[in-house]
C-alpha cells in the first residue's frame, strides 16, 4: 500500500495536479488526495504546497520525490527482470505522445498490443511537445512519439516514421481538384500556419524561402487540429503532414494535393531517456510500432511507413538516432 502511494504521489507531483495524477492512476481526486496526504503524516511533513496553482513540490517534497523516482524505477526494472526469466510480459508503459501523433493508426496499434500481451497495460497520454521530454526526465513516461526529434544530450531517439507533406485545401480552393501542385503555385496564398516556436514551422519557413515563394500568414496555431478547422472554413491553405488529414479527406471536408517539385517528409520518432533500463512491455510497444501492426487504415495517396529525407518511400529503419536535449522546441 506504501508502494501504491507513492506511484500516486509521483504522478501527482508530474503534472503538478491532484485530477490529472489522478486520473493517471484511473483513480478520483479525493482518493489521490488521501493517498499523499497519507504519505504527508506518515513523514511528519507538507510534501505539497497546495497553496500553488499549479502545484508546487516543498523543499522536502522535491526530495522525496527525486528519489521515489529512482526507486520506482529501479523496482519495475528488478519486477520485469524477473518475470522475463519466466518469459512472461507484464507491467505498464507509459508512452506520452504529441497530439497530432495520428490517432486512428495510434488505436489500431493499441489494439493489437493489447491482444498480443493481455497482461501487459499501456498508458497512452497525448500532450504538448516540450511535456513529451519534461515526462522522459522525469519519469514520468517511458517512451515518447515527437516529431523532428531532438539530436543528442539526454535523450535517444529510434526512427519511427517519416510522413509525407502534403498542400491542405478547403473543397472549393481553385487547387482543390488539381493532381499536384509545385510549391511555386502558393505564392501570395493566405495560409494557415504553426506559431513560430514550434520546429515544424521553421521547417516550412526553410521549404518556402528555398523555393523563393511568399504566402501570406493569416492564422498562427499550436496544434494540427486547429490550422485544419481554420482551412475547413475557409481561412487559407497549410502544408501538413498527409496521416494527419486522413479523416478529413475521407470525408471531403479538406483536399490534401501532393507536392510534385519536391519531396518534404515530417519526421516521428520514438524517444526514451538515454540511460533508462526498459522493460520488457516497453520494448515489445517498440517493436510492434516499428514492424507494424497486421492492418492499419489506409492513407490516401501515401504512406506513413518510414522515408530518409526528400528520398523514395522505404520501410522503417531501426537504428537508433541521438535527439537534441539543448533544442526545447519540437512540433506537434
Amino acid at each position: 500500500m506504501h508502494l501504491r502511494g507513492v506511484e500516486i504521489f509521483c504522478d501527482v507531483a508530474q503534472r503538478r495536479s491532484f485530477s490529472k495524477g489522478a486520473a493517471a492512476q484511473n483513480l478520483s481526486q479525493s482518493a489521490a488526495s488521501q493517498a499523499v496526504q497519507t504519505l504527508e503524516d506518515r513523514l511528519g511533513t507538507t510534501l505539497i504546497d497546495r497553496s500553488q496553482r499549479p502545484l508546487e513540490l516543498t523543499p522536502a517534497g522535491q526530495v522525496y520525490f527525486d528519489g521515489c523516482r529512482e526507486l520506482l524505477e529501479r523496482f519495475r526494472a528488478l519486477e520485469d527482470q524477473v518475470r522475463r526469466m519466466q518469459n512472461m510480459v507484464v507491467g505498464t508503459v507509459r508512452v506520452a505522445a504529441i497530439y497530432s501523433v495520428g490517432l486512428m493508426q495510434m488505436e489500431t496499434y493499441i489494439h493489437q498490443f493489447e491482444e498480443r500481451y493481455p497482461d501487459a497495460h499501456l498508458r497512452l497520454e497525448y500532450v504538448h511537445p516540450d511535456e513529451v521530454y519534461a515526462r522522459l526526465a522525469n519519469d514520468g513516461a517511458d517512451l515518447g512519439l515527437v516529431s523532428f526529434p531532438r539530436h543528442g544530450g539526454d535523450f535517444v531517439a529510434l526512427e519511427w516514421q517519416n510522413q509525407p507533406i502534403v498542400l491542405v485545401v478547403p473543397p472549393r480552393h481553385r487547387l482543390a481538384g488539381a493532381s499536384s501542385v509545385s510549391l511555386a503555385e502558393l505564392q501570395d496564398e493566405d495560409y494557415v500556419g504553426f506559431t513560430e516556436d514550434l520546429s515544424i514551422r521553421k521547417e516550412v519557413d526553410r521549404w518556402l524561402r528555398r523555393a523563393k515563394v511568399a504566402v501570406t500568414i493569416v492564422r498562427e496555431f499550436d496544434n494540427i487540429e486547429s490550422i485544419k478547422s481554420a482551412i475547413e472554413i475557409g481561412s487559407g491553405i497549410a502544408l501538413l503532414p498527409e496521416p494527419t488529414v486522413w479523416q478529413e479527406t475521407s470525408a471531403g471536408t479538406l483536399k490534401a494535393i501532393p507536392l510534385r517539385d519536391v519531396q518534404l517528409f515530417r519526421p516521428v520518432g520514438i524517444v526514451h531517456r538515454r540511460h533508462k533500463q526498459l522493460t520488457t512491455p516497453a520494448l515489445k510497444w517498440i517493436d510492434l510500432l516499428q514492424n507494424g501492426p497486421s492492418s492499419l487504415p489506409p492513407a490516401p495517396g501515401g504512406t506513413t511507413s518510414g522515408v530518409a529525407a526528400e528520398s523514395p518511400v522505404t520501410e522503417p529503419a531501426k537504428v537508433p538516432v541521438d535527439v537534441q536535449a539543448a533544442d526545447k522546441r519540437t512540433s506537434r
